[in-house]
């Protein structure tokens, strides 16, 4: 949610931030803006998309050494132009971009407002620019100290960057529960609220931890200091992105990109842990927590979203394999059910982003707790990653698609790879049997690109073309692949606005059966694994009621085949890898049908990439 990007040295900023947008684009945002240090501050505002901020600033005078920028997602006031980002203070000689909320904003509007202080906008940004301009005026001191001091007042997340024309070689950027990173180029800085735009000029970045401010001033090293006052050495890490992978690759859109890099994803989730001759699984990230989830009582997933559904596969994982007692619980209403945590819990924390703020208000909860955290995510340095005891990455590269998929089969690659592992330390599997599993797991990628090629001849687009004005589906699966049902389910909400629904294909008897007539679309799990007979006794249900079925199969199945209307089939594998192999057709299912129905597949209305506000 929101973007920001801001640049310091010797090039044309413009062009920099301009990119820089383009690249969060895929965070979710209504409105965009920037500002040009040029002599004074020049700051340009738009509703819409950056293309509409390019269209308004054509021709002006934008040229300058520094600068800031940002797209908003609205939180305070509707998208406008006078609420998008930067904002001005009072005086326009600071300009300032903001990620999260502020929530004291009311009262100190209330104090700034006495001291006269008028506000053009709604926005809780606005308030911090004057609020720091009031501190530097009245107590006469330097504009980071000012930044310092008013941060110290504040109360909630924040992002922010700071340009101001009576420091014209000097940014300020400090961060609280947003992330952000610096780039650090030869005689510049770039900083972003990751590192998409960074990428392309560097490969060394800080990221900034919580209550941390940055002053960065062209041709000096930076300096990093604490809301405290506390002088920081910088940590500097080297990115391990390309630029080729933030591109579209000749696709028409990321998400189809990112559907058919799962092959690589998912091998590269398990590249250097699993090898099936010696017959071992190691995670190098926990291999000094693993007595402790050898001897916990219990684990606790936590996870928001499409993570959600992926720890949810875990939970059957962890039981089934590892034999442990596991709970999966929503972030955002474990941080405030007041739950029962113990020292001897273990809590999986999963994010695609590593910055979703419900998990790390649930992580600093269950850490309070005694508890030990381990983290899943994907982007190295986050917030989740540095907030964790250990973890492990999960090496899917940058995902741009709003929806997540590779992300998805990724996170489950590595709780299985979790599972296997806890198991052989509890010597509770067979050692054949082991093995068995592990080649399985070895031949997954192989698979994964089996179903991408099986169901890129046009039987998909067919499905979507056919249901593609319906109002609504049913997804249904039993065991492992109800969360596969929940998943394919919010795909196809995300992205092409169809109301779905996911259930245990036991309960559509308890009250989604009445839903089913011949305008409903049902698409069933039914692999030729675990209580195959009872998903067939629900297919013919809902064909008895003239319901529509679609049906994932394993390959050569000829029961379903003759009662479904659809059939897509997957290669047979073992139970516990049906989820990554029939999630991907679902996702094929929703990218086409969004297509068709003209919906904006990568950047899904209201939605962002990163939910960084509760």
């Amino acid at each position: 949610m929101c973007g920001i990007v801001a640049y310091i040295g010797y090039k044309n900023a413009h062009p920099i931030l301009i990119k820089g947008l383009q690249r969060l684009e895929y965070r979710g945002y209504d409105s965009a803006g920037i500002s040009i240090l040029n002599g004074k501050i020049q700051t340009y505002k738009t509703v819409g998309k950056v293309a509409e901020l390019e269209k308004y600033i054509e021709g002006k005078n934008i040229v300058g050494e520094a600068g800031i920028a940002h797209t908003r997602w609205a939180t305070h006031g509707e998208p406008n132009q006078i609420n998008a980002h930067p904002h001005y203070s009072q005086s326009k000689s600071i300009s300032l971009i903001h990620n999260g909320i502020i929530e004291n904003y009311a009262t100190l509007k209330e104090e700034l407002i006495s001291r006269g202080y008028v506000f053009e906008s709604d926005t809780d940004t606005e308030v911090l620019v004057n609020l720091i301009e009031d501190i530097r005026i009245n107590e006469n001191v330097l504009l980071d100290e000012a930044v310092r001091i008013a941060l110290c007042q504040v109360v909630g997340a924040y992002a922010i960057v700071i340009l101001s024309d009576e420091h014209p070689n000097t940014l300020i950027a400090a961060r609280k529960g947003s992330p952000l990173v610096i780039g650090i180029g030869e005689d510049d800085y770039y900083i972003a609220s990751d590192a998409t735009p960074i990428v392309e000029y560097t490969k060394n970045v800080v990221y900034l931890e919580d209550e941390e401010i940055a002053v960065l001033t062209r041709g000096q090293d930076f300096k990093i200091v604490t809301n405290k006052n506390k002088e920081k050495t910088p940590y500097v890490q080297e990115l391990e992105w390309n630029l080729s992978e933030l591109e579209k690759g000749g696709y028409d859109h990321f998400m189809m990109k990112e559907i058919y890099e799962q092959p690589r994803s998912i091998r590269d989730s398990m590249r250097g842990r699993l090898n099936s001759i010696t017959g071992n699984v190691s995670l190098g990230g926990i291999i000094d927590y693993e007595q402790k989830l050898l001897t916990a009582k219990r684990i606790i997933i936590i996870a928001c979203g499409t993570s959600w559904h992926a720890g949810l596969v875990g939970e059957y994982l962890l039981e089934d394999i590892a034999r442990v007692t596991v709970e999966v619980e929503y972030a955002s209403e474990f941080r405030y059910r007041n739950p029962i945590i113990t020292e001897d819990d273990v809590v999986i924390a999963i994010s695609q982003s590593g910055e979703t703020a419900d998990t790390l208000a649930a992580i600093d909860l269950a850490k309070s707790k005694g508890a030990t955290i381990l983290g899943i995510c994907n982007v190295v340095g986050s917030s989740i990653a540095r907030a964790t005891h250990a973890g492990s990455y999960t090496h899917a590269g940058p995902e741009i698609g709003v929806a997540s998929t590779k992300a998805f089969t990724a996170q489950v690659t590595v709780l299985t790879l979790m599972a296997l592992r806890l198991a052989q330390l509890k010597g509770n599997i067979p050692k054949a049997r082991f093995m068995q599993l592990l080649q399985e797991m070895e031949q997954l990628p192989e698979k994964v690109e089996k179903v991408l090629k099986t169901n890129s001849k046009g039987l998909v687009s067919q499905i979507a073309n056919k249901y593609k004005d319906v109002n609504n589906f049913l997804y249904l699966g039993r065991g492992y692949n109800f969360p596969v049902a929940l998943e394919g389910a919010l795909k196809l909400k995300e992205i092409s606005y169809i109301h779905a629904e996911g259930y245990p294909a036991a309960e559509m008897k308890h009250g989604p059966i009445a839903l089913i007539d011949e305008n409903m679309p049902v698409v069933f799990i039914a692999p030729y694994l675990g209580i195959y007979e009872k998903v067939v006794s629900n297919i013919q249900e809902v064909k008895a009621r003239k319901g529509n079925v679609i049906a994932i199969v394993t390959e050569g199945d000829t029961t379903v085949k003759e009662i479904a209307d659809f059939v897509i089939e997957i290669p047979a594998t073992e139970e516990y890898l049906v989820p990554i192999l029939a999630s991907i057709p679902l996702q094929k299912l929703a990218y086409h049908i969004a297509v068709l129905r003209g919906c904006n597949v990568d950047m899904p209305r209201n939605l962002a990439k990163s939910v960084t506000v509760e």
